[in-house]
């Protein structure tokens, strides 16, 4: 009876000894299953998570499907998901709760994007920056509205960022490493294989110039060679002053735009205003901030250059 005892006194030791090191049957992660456990701020970070991770990851998007990412607001529930994961994807500068959140609770397991793919200001077309609007097109610069998150619409700035996330993922579970850089692999020459798929539908159009609702196309632009007029800055909810309005109306009509974009996630108002009153229609044009309604990543951004060459009159 003595022996006994002493082995369940000994048992429950050596058991509270494994749990105090996190050396559980659970393996790596908080997922109970040996997965690793990540979260992710918004889709195209989840997005590519999943393809590197496939089934070896379990990843979560703290960013509803009917949620402008912008305005995310982290409760306390999600506030515990980051500071709980082995890896919080996000990128820095495009939704202020979530980088907070990681500051305060998981700073050493975030994988920021923004530091692969370093964000620049926003885009400016010719005509407003002073160059020639014959032939010429826009630039990303410091606009004074901030830096522009948007890369992930540049499918080669993205396929950077699968790259260095794979890497990381490889460090936290060298077991599934080279798994992870096969998916990634993959993933890299699917987003290579769209580039060159966009350049060529995009290379021959009337027009170069789009008309969007808010700054979230310059880094498609600056890729393919359009001009982006923007009726919003950077941020979608920001109102625009009666002579950014006057100012759009102009560029736009002085280039022949038979189009003005609206986005899924705001209100189309001011879009439909403008195209009324340049004598436009409406289009829209998903800047993949949140999952599509259909598909994926890759079948929106082709839904994106269907709507943009039928716009701009591309052969």
């Amino acid at each position: 009876m003595i022996m006994i005892v002493m082995c369940k006194k000994l048992s429950a030791l050596l058991l509270g000894a494994l749990l105090a090191s996190g050396l559980t049957s659970c393996g790596i992660g908080q997922s109970g299953d040996g997965k690793l456990d990540v979260v992710a701020g918004f889709y195209p970070m989840a997005y590519i998570s999943e393809q590197i991770g496939e089934n070896s990851i379990e990843v979560s998007n703290l960013t509803g499907p009917t949620t402008e990412p912008h305005d995310l607001e982290i409760t306390p529930r999600q506030r515990t998901r980051i500071a709980d994961a082995d890896l919080a994807v996000f990128l820095k500068g495009f939704q202020p709760a979530f980088d907070a959140a990681i500051a305060n609770h998981n700073k050493d397991r975030g994988f920021n994007a923004a530091d692969i793919e370093p964000l620049l200001g926003g885009y400016v077309p010719v005509e407003e920056s002073g160059g020639n609007p014959e032939g010429g097109h826009g630039k990303l610069h410091d606009d004074g509205q901030g830096k522009d998150p948007h890369i992930w619409l540049n499918p080669i700035r993205l396929a950077n960022v699968v790259a260095a996330l794979a890497k990381r993922l490889g460090q936290i579970d060298p077991s599934d490493a080279l798994k992870f850089n096969r998916a990634a692999a993959q993933l890299r020459g699917k987003l290579q294989a769209l580039d060159t798929e966009i350049s060529d539908a995009l290379h021959d159009c009337t027009s170069r110039t789009i008309v969007t609702s808010h700054n979230a196309f310059g880094y498609f632009a600056e890729r393919y060679k359009l001009k982006q007029v923007a009726i919003n800055g950077l941020s979608p909810e920001q109102e625009p002053s009666p002579e950014r309005l006057a100012e759009v109306s102009r560029i736009a009509q002085a280039n022949h735009v038979s189009t003005v974009f609206f986005e899924n996630l705001v209100s189309p108002k001011l879009s439909e205003t403008l195209a009324r009153e340049i004598g436009a229609k409406t289009a829209k044009l998903d800047p993949l901030e949140s999952k599509p309604g259909h598909g994926d990543y890759f079948s929106q951004m082709r839904a994106n250059v269907q709507a943009l060459r039928t716009a701009l009159q591309c052969s």
